[in-house]
């Protein structure tokens, strides 16, 4: 299921190229704002705060968006200005959770975390400890939050919150695995000046992600007791099919074919 997933990533990723990169302009420029708005720090501190919050909000608001996007990408659709449109109206209420998920991580990993350690003392270094390990696995399991948003419409945020931890749990090497491919993303995304994959493409990778884990849940539905039993190549194969046989040259030079 790893190997196929990096494929689908992959060359989903390859086909809405584009759609990728325009979106990662939009939060390339956010991230800008944002750095010019830290200069504003040493004079103006209560200004900047509240414009970096801002910011942030701007941010959430719009991955609401993109994820729409990204889910339709994930079916094989190319509805990508319609699908924003919709989903930012209809996440509202994801999005805003969203924001204050990214500001309480933010607090913890740059604020809370550094004043624990700082404190030289047992009790500090258990708290410090109990707060990291739940630094980590909030990180692994936020990805999951928009995708799982896009799958079970249905849902509230703080349900579609709980569902994150709980595909985390359910499918703790398959979540180390991604957050190791996310690590890897964002190295690339440095080196590629954040335009691929981006904060787009990372998160239209999670839909992927939770599209085929879905179709896990959808077979143990059916047959709860066979969860030992999980035939991945059966129940891929009509994603295998959708993607195809595809290989780099036929990326690359399709005419060839």
């Amino acid at each position: 299921m790893k190997g196929f997933f990096l494929k689908k990533a992959f060359f989903d990723g390859w086909d809405n190229l584009i759609a990728i990169v325009l979106f990662n302009l939009v939060f390339i420029l956010l991230l800008v704002l944002c750095f010019s708005v830290f200069s504003l720090l040493s004079s103006m501190p209560v200004f900047a705060y509240v414009l970096l919050a801002l910011l942030l909000f701007v941010e959430s608001i719009l991955m609401g968006g993109m994820a729409s996007s990204a889910y339709s990408w994930s079916n094989y659709q190319r509805d990508t200005v319609t699908a924003f449109k919709e989903g930012v109206v209809r996440n509202i209420r994801h999005s805003i959770l969203y924001f204050f998920i990214q500001l309480f991580l933010l607090l913890l990993v740059f604020l809370v975390l550094p004043f624990y350690f700082s404190v030289d003392n047992v009790v500090s270094l258990v708290i410090t400890v109990v707060l990291f390990w739940l630094a980590i696995i909030m990180l692994l399991a936020v990805p999951f939050y928009f995708p799982l948003m896009c799958r079970l419409p249905g849902d509230r945020p703080l349900k579609t919150l709980k569902k994150c931890f709980i595909i985390v749990a359910d499918n703790l090497l398959f979540s180390i695995f991604f957050g190791v491919y996310n690590i890897v993303c964002i190295a690339i995304s440095v080196f590629a000046m954040g335009l691929v994959p981006g904060i787009t493409g990372m998160q239209f990778a999670a839909q992927d992600a939770i599209k085929l884990l879905m179709l896990k849940y959808d077979f143990l539905e059916e047959h709860p007791d066979d969860r030992k039993n999980i035939n991945w190549d059966e129940l891929l194969y009509e994603e295998k099919e959708k993607v195809g046989p595809r290989s780099l040259k036929s990326m690359i030079f399709p005419w060839k074919d």
